[in-house]
């Protein structure tokens, strides 16, 4: 899941420098809830709720 929002990071980053706003929004957007997701689910493991 790192590997893609790096990926998705760097696309951001990448659009904005080329004036595409709109896709490096979304890109952003995506990373973001990526970010979000990985955190959830970090916290989950490191609670017990969760066992992978």
């Amino acid at each position: 899941m790192l590997g893609w929002i790096i990926t998705l990071l760097a696309i951001a980053a990448i659009a904005a420098l080329l004036g595409f706003g709109r896709l490096s929004g979304m890109a952003l957007s995506l990373a973001q809830l990526l970010i979000v997701v990985a955190l959830v689910v970090l916290l989950l493991l490191a609670l017990g709720v969760l066992a992978l």
